[in-house]
Formats: structure tokens, sequence, C-alpha cells
């Protein structure tokens, strides 16, 4: 039987990581379309530059897919949806949760809802609180995840989703001091009708490594579609000007690697 610290990640590209923890498989932010293709949403045109490193045929059966919004395409893409009937579950926010229906369970913040595995381990998975960009702008409702095994409950893996630091994101982690392993969502993405950032900047990236200083920070949706303002380059560079680049994990895409969570 697997240990309770075992963890392996396989990232595919965009927002789009697969974690396999606790026995259970669980997938962020599904987009497996090819690259190539514009997705127009009102005044909104966004066009994606990369190819994911696996097609959704290729990932085997998933017990819950972590869908931080259902509204934009490079969070929710075409295969993406086309995917979600085959999870057992998908955990989104309210909103989205009603849109999709089906498996579809919604939560709001800290709220929380389990996933047992078939060898008897489990799962808590909860909802925390997101902002898509400015307060003024800010592009509709999204929720992040607090990730914990029954065994080692304190131990936490927190997934960002699309958001911004402000009040909602410190309150996380003044609420749950420690997170063990911390998947972002960088990028610092834009579009013409917001003046500012929808998601996190690599100096925000920063402030929450420093606010978080038992976690390793995996970076994740900074590349692949056009609107994202900030590289891979910028994160280095930002986490390197603060001596902390230790602390970043780079996951290849289409490659597993197995981590030991403590």
């Amino acid at each position: 039987m697997a240990q309770p610290n075992d963890l392996q990640l396989t990232y595919i590209g965009g927002p789009t990581l697969l974690i396999e923890f606790g026995g259970l498989r669980l997938l962020t932010d599904p987009t497996f379309d090819p690259h190539g293709q514009d997705y127009v949403t009102g005044a909104v045109t966004l066009f994606k530059t990369a190819d994911p490193a696996m097609d959704a045929s290729a990932i085997g059966s998933i017990d819950a897919v972590l869908l931080s919004h259902d509204h934009h395409f490079d969070n929710l893409d075409h295969a993406g949806r086309s995917l979600l009937p085959s999870a057992k579950t998908v955990i989104t926010t309210r909103a989205g949760a009603e849109r999709l229906g089906g498996n579809a369970i919604g939560l709001e913040p800290w709220q929380s809802t389990e996933l047992s595995a078939p060898n008897g381990e489990t799962l808590r998975v909860i909802g925390t609180p997101a902002r898509h960009g400015p307060e003024v702008g800010e592009r509709g409702p999204v929720t992040g995840f607090l990730i914990s095994h029954s065994d080692l409950p304190a131990h936490l893996i927190y997934v960002s989703g699309d958001t911004v630091w402000y009040e909602g994101v410190e309150e996380t982690l003044r609420r749950y001091p420690a997170i063990r392993l911390a998947i972002l969502f960088l990028g610092a993405a834009r579009i013409p009708i917001v003046p500012s950032h929808l998601t996190f900047t690599a100096k925000e990236a920063v402030l929450l490594s420093k606010r978080m200083p038992q976690a390793r920070i995996v970076p994740v949706h900074f590349e692949g579609w056009k609107h994202f303002s900030e590289s891979k380059q910028d994160v280095l560079n930002a986490f390197a000007a603060e001596s902390l680049e230790s602390r970043l994990l780079w996951l290849e895409a289409g490659r597993s690697m197995q981590l030991e969570f403590q």
C-alpha cells in the first residue's frame, strides 16, 4: 500500500496537473485542446500557443477534477470539458457546479468534501478564496483548493486557482500555516479590457513563498497561452532576487515526478 507521504505529480501544460496522492488521482483545470485555436468569450479572445504534453485519452481514470472555474477556456477548454463526465467527481465553485450539473459539486470558501480511495485512505478537499483580477474588473467566481490526507491532516497541498494576491489569500495562509506544497497559477495574465493582472505575478509568488516557509513552490499556468505577461524566466529572476530559487520545483511537461510529502 502507498504511504500517506507518497505523492506523484505529472504536469500536462497550462493549469493542468495530475496529482496522485492517498490512493486517488486528482486533475486540476483540464485543458487538452491542440494549440493554434482562438477562444472568443464576449469582448475577450484567448489564443492557445502550445499543445498539451498528453492527450486526454492517456490520462486514465480520474477520481476528482479540481476545477478552479468553468467559464474561461484557458482553464477548461473543449477537450477538457468533454473529459468531465468520466471523472467520479468535479469539485468547483458553487456557480460552476450549477452550470455543469451531473457529477459536479460546488464549494464556498472553507467548505470541504471528502474523497475515499478503494484502499481506505481519505483525502479532504477544502475550498479557498480566490479573486480573478482586481476588485473592480475581476473575472467571475473562482476557487482554490487545499488538500490534506487523513493520516497527515496538518500537511497541506495548496492549489491556488486563478487569483491575485488579496485579503482572501492572506486569510488562507493565516488559517492554514502548514502548507507543504503550493501549486501556484502564475503568468500575470492580462487582457485588454482589464487594466491589471488577473493571476499571480512573480513578485506575488515570492510574497506567498515567504508566508509559506515550509512549502515547495510548483509554478503552473505561466505558459501555453498568449495572454500571459510573465514567463518562467521572470519567475526565476524574482525568486533569485530574494535568494529563494531553491524553493521552486519545476515540473517537466509529460513526465511524472515522485515526491516524499513531509
